[in-house]
């Protein structure tokens, strides 16, 4: 299996592929996530996060 980078654009409770791939990265980590198993984004920011640990994250370093 080839792997692609996909480009997304976010909504509140699904995503648009722009650009067809079967991963992104995510923000905080920089960890591959697939798109099967992408649970985790922000719809402002345009983000993707592998996990609720990387969510936790971005909002503590958004609040300082």
């Amino acid at each position: 299996m080839n792997k692609k980078k996909a480009k997304l654009l976010f909504k509140h409770n699904s995503f648009d592929i722009i650009e067809d791939g079967n991963y992104v990265i995510c923000a905080v980590s920089g960890k591959e996530i697939m798109l099967k198993d992408l649970n985790y984004w922000n719809v402002d920011l345009q983000e993707a996060y592998y996990s609720p640990i990387e969510v936790k994250d971005r909002l503590n370093k958004l609040k300082k």
